[in-house]
Formats: structure tokens, C-alpha cells, sequence
């Protein structure tokens, strides 16, 4: 089963890290990952570019609005998403338990991948007969 792993840190600890400190939490991180995905565990997963270069959108007065940046103003940023095979939610703290990165202060919310197929097949059908197909 899939679960995804969204990495939250801090980033003023991050910031006030030196360069050292940050290569070392880097290749401590790097080296589980390739554990990870060495024994079947990761399915992807992107590094995030800083919440200020995030647009956020949703719905406002019948139209699309925008906002700068995350919606919530949080002292923890998302930093990243992890997509990890595992055999159950038990199983997949286990593994994002042993991510060197929580030392660093990371907090990782892991959460089972919706499956839409079922879904996705309804809504062909539905699509299908209003279109008369």
C-alpha cells in the first residue's frame, strides 16, 4: 500500500544551521532514502522549493483568487513529499521512524494514498451516458 510522507521542518533551525551541519543532515537523509528505495520502500518523492515561492489558490466570488505563499502562516514549512510502499500504517511509521531527518527536527505526517480508481470508473460512466456514448 501506498502512504505518503509530507516533511514539515523549521525553518529558522534550518537557517541557523551551518553549511557543515546541513551537509551532514543532507547525506544522513540521502542514505536512508537510497535504503529506502533499495529495498522496495520508496515510491518518489520531491524536495519542495521555499513556501515563498508557493501561489496558493482557491475559490472566491465565483472565480479562481490567488495568495502568495502557503495558505497558513505556520513556524513549520512543507519541505518535501515522500511516496512509501508499506505493508500497513504500522509498518510505515516504522520505516519514516527511522528517518534520520526527525533528529534534525523534521516532523513527518504520513497519511494511506487515496485509491480513486473506483471512482475515476464511475465518473467515466456518468461522463459517458450525459455526452450519449
Amino acid at each position: 500500500m501506498k502512504y505518503i510522507c509530507l516533511g514539515y521542518y523549521n525553518k529558522g533551525k534550518f537557517d541557523g544551521m551551518t553549511e557543515g551541519e546541513r551537509n551532514a543532515m543532507y547525506d544522513e537523509c540521502f542514505e536512508y532514502d537510497d535504503h529506502l528505495r533499495a529495498n522496495g520502500h520508496s515510491a518518489g518523492g520531491e524536495a519542495l522549493q521555499p513556501p515563498e515561492t508557493a501561489l496558493t489558490l482557491y475559490w472566491r466570488d465565483g472565480k479562481v483568487a490567488t495568495t502568495d505563499g502557503p495558505y497558513a502562516e505556520t513556524k513549520e514549512q512543507l519541505g518535501g513529499i515522500g511516496v512509501l510502499e508499506a505493508r500497513d500504517m504500522n509498518h510505515a511509521v516504522q520505516l519514516m521512524g527511522q528517518h534520520p531527518a526527525l533528529k534534525y527536527g523534521t516532523i513527518w505526517e504520513v497519511r494511506p494514498a487515496g485509491d480513486m480508481n473506483e471512482i475515476m470508473k464511475a465518473s467515466e460512466q456518468r461522463r459517458k451516458v450525459s455526452r450519449g456514448l
